[in-house]
């Protein structure tokens, strides 16, 4: 196969959003650049100074060309998403960062000032409000937590700034018995912190696996020998705790009545769900969470999108 063969899925405009996702995003030099993609370096320059002066590039990535197009329309297409957001393959960088740092642009050009975020908890959502951190503080955005659980939360927003809100569901992320959870969902400021995130502008979430390293096990919430069990009942992954089939349905799953926070079917209509995720071990999550019809917006990264595609 010849080398430019090997873009023969891509158009143009395609091809310039990886190389500019490279150069501005990552940081990689155009030598390194022509050699990942197979390019001279002299195309590389031509290429990216061609985007500048036409205004397909701006100083940012025009959000119009980020990620690999071709497969972002394929995915939406599919699974019937607002919109989709791929980012390139690259070997720098964890990619819960990646993915977080795409989240973030994405909020970047939708978010308005005074507007309120609604945000559930992992590496993946804590590296975009890292990112978001002055934009907020700018744009005058709160942010509101999706689930209790405190700790994990005052992690994931420790960038935010200490001067912004930050409205916290004041209670566990799972309790021991579902009358203790009925109690608190009665609480009226945990109840109306819940009722907040569903009047915010934007949610923004994480879709975990069903194995020994996700972070609801890892947190302690639920423990490493009810795995088998869970995929026993059905269970390939979880979105904000409440774990799901592979056709994105939440299971009837004992935990799910100790969980303090809504059922993912509350959020099919407002506010709009950004999910970000990746990694070939999510796979079967990410793609029932998709069919869920709770997501709307889904950033993820090259190998994770060709292999939900295959």
């Amino acid at each position: 196969m010849k080398k430019k063969d090997l873009f023969t899925l891509s158009d143009d405009d395609a091809l310039l959003a990886r190389v500019a996702w490279y150069y501005y995003h990552d940081g990689l030099t155009q030598q390194v650049i022509g050699e990942k993609l197979g390019l001279p370096r002299i195309k590389v320059s031509r290429m990216l100074e061609n985007g500048r002066r036409t205004g397909m590039l701006e100083v940012r990535i025009n959000s119009a060309l980020q990620g690999c197009l071709e497969i972002e329309q394929r995915i939406s297409d599919q699974f019937g998403l607002t919109d989709v957001r791929v980012i390139p393959q690259h070997e720098g960088g964890t990619l819960s960062a990646r993915l977080g740092q795409a989240a973030a642009q994405y909020l970047m050009h939708h978010l308005t000032d005074g507007g309120l975020l609604a945000v559930g908890w992992g590496e993946t959502v804590g590296a975009a409000i890292d990112r978001l951190g002055h934009l907020m503080q700018d744009r005058n955005i709160d942010l509101v937590a999706m689930t209790g659980g405190v700790q994990a939360y005052v992690e994931g927003l420790r960038f935010a700034g200490i001067d912004r809100n930050m409205f916290l569901v004041p209670a566990p992320l799972v309790v021991e018995t579902p009358e203790v959870a009925q109690a608190m969902l009665r609480d009226t400021t945990v109840r109306n912190t819940l009722d907040m995130a569903m009047r915010a502008d934007f949610a923004l979430v994480g879709i975990g696996a069903l194995d020994e390293d996700a972070s609801v096990i890892r947190r302690g919430y639920i423990h490493p020998t009810e795995v088998r069990a869970m995929r026993r009942g059905g269970a390939v992954g979880d979105v904000l705790c409440r774990f799901i089939d592979d056709q994105g349905q939440e299971l009837a799953f004992p935990l799910h009545d100790r969980v303090i926070g809504l059922p993912l079917a509350s959020y099919r209509d407002r506010p709009r769900m950004i999910a970000a995720a990746g990694g070939l071990d999510k796979v079967p999550a990410i793609r029932a969470a998709l069919k869920g019809d709770f997501i709307d917006i889904f950033v993820t990264d090259e190998v994770t999108a060709n292999a939900l595609m295959a």
